[in-house]
């Protein structure tokens, strides 16, 4: 009987077993590198925009008295038709630290509680404060990523009224 040089139908059936196996381990860590990659291009593309956005909504509004200052919204074109903007504003609210102050044990000096309070009254009317959130469509969900910052008026007289 001859011996022939060839393989055994268990030794190719361990090789073809390697080989996806391998083929699976490749394939896996690759469609997680590409999800991935394309999380962080989302990520980079709304940081940009909401960054691009940002700057322009204060060019616009920088003469503007807080009066003037309206929502708004929009998109950003044929460039990127999957996002859109939106632009909210609110008076800033200090909390009241009197009240907290006056609970305490030994109660709050009186002082202290009147400058906190026209402090909070002075904050109130010369800051604003301004949300832009860039809106994200992904397979039909829609995802919010917002950035909220304060605009003060540095041109409003204070009147402390001591």
């Amino acid at each position: 009987m001859k011996l022939r040089g060839g393989f055994t139908l268990l030794e190719v059936l361990i090789a073809l077993i390697i080989t996806v196996a391998a083929g699976v381990l490749l394939s896996t860590a690759w469609s997680g590198n590409l999800l991935r990659v394309r999380k962080a291009t989302l990520y980079d593309n709304v940081a940009q925009l909401l960054q691009r956005k940002i700057a322009e909504i204060n060019a616009a509004n920088s003469k503007k008295k807080f009066s003037e200052i309206h929502n708004e919204d929009g998109t950003f074109g044929d460039e990127y038709p999957q996002y859109r903007w939106t632009f909210t504003t609110q008076k800033f609210s200090l909390p009241d630290l009197g009240a907290v102050m006056a609970s305490q044990k030994g109660g709050a000096n009186q002082m202290l509680v009147t400058m906190l309070t026209k402090m909070r009254e002075i904050m109130s009317k010369t800051i604003l404060e301004a949300t832009v959130t860039v809106y994200v469509k992904v397979r039909n969900k829609e995802f919010p990523y917002s950035v909220t910052y304060y605009i003060v008026d540095y041109d409003d007289p204070i009147n402390i009224g001591i």
